[in-house]
């Protein structure tokens, strides 16, 4: 017997994505994973999966991780939900929405990752699958945002660092070459730095003053 609260919706099936960046090599880098199957088979994605009931979808994100890239979310700098995509042809095998992760981390030992997982440029991207182009794009611009106006740029440095790093950092993610006058100007108006009041000394250079974010 057909229950009066029976719907005739089906609904789409719930998956996680995670966009991982480090800065490796002076490079920008996102983690990848090489599809083993259809669709997409010998594509590249972002790390993800299907969300199923019971879990909430970081405990999802944080279980699926791991088992296909070795990483741990606990390990990460930082890590927030970025965006909902639900377009509904995003999936050749239905309608799929996904809930996409961001976050950061300073250092990842390649080595400890799986087989099937590696860092790639993000302006050197491979062949990507689905529509993981436009949420790794999507991700990378919210980045953007957040070292201009916030103090994210800490996710990839250690806990002290010079103005030069910091600056370097802005360059790497914004893609940009940043006046040095102008950039620390700018840094050292906006109150987030702390001057530590020590220097780190060393190469034919003379010491940097050594700053941390207040915030």
């Amino acid at each position: 017997m057909t229950s009066k609260y029976t719907s005739k919706y089906t609904p789409p099936t719930l998956t996680v994505d995670l966009v991982l960046f480090s800065i490796i090599e002076n490079q920008l880098k996102v983690v990848l994973m090489q599809r083993p199957n259809q669709p997409f088979k010998g594509a590249w994605a972002l790390p993800g999966g299907y969300a199923p009931a019971g879990e909430t979808t970081i405990q999802a994100l944080t279980r699926i991780t791991l088992e296909k890239t070795n990483i741990h979310i606990a390990e990460l700098a930082y890590v927030e939900q970025l965006y909902v995509f639900d377009t509904v042809a995003r999936d050749p095998r239905g309608h799929a929405v996904s809930i996409a992760y961001v976050g950061g981390v300073l250092k990842l030992n390649e080595d400890l990752l799986s087989n099937q997982a590696r860092f790639f440029p993000v302006n050197e991207l491979p062949e990507i699958a689905f529509d993981h182009h436009t949420i790794i794009h999507t991700a990378h611009k919210h980045l953007a945002g957040e070292v201009q106006y916030g103090n994210r740029a800490a996710s990839f440095l250690t806990k002290t660092f010079t103005l030069t790093e910091l600056q370097n950092v802005h360059e790497i993610i914004l893609g940009l070459q940043l006046d040095k006058r102008n950039f620390r100007k700018k840094v050292l108006s906006t109150g987030v730095l702390k001057d530590t009041k020590r220097v780190r000394s060393g190469g034919i250079h003379r010491p940097a003053r050594l700053y941390t974010f207040d915030v």
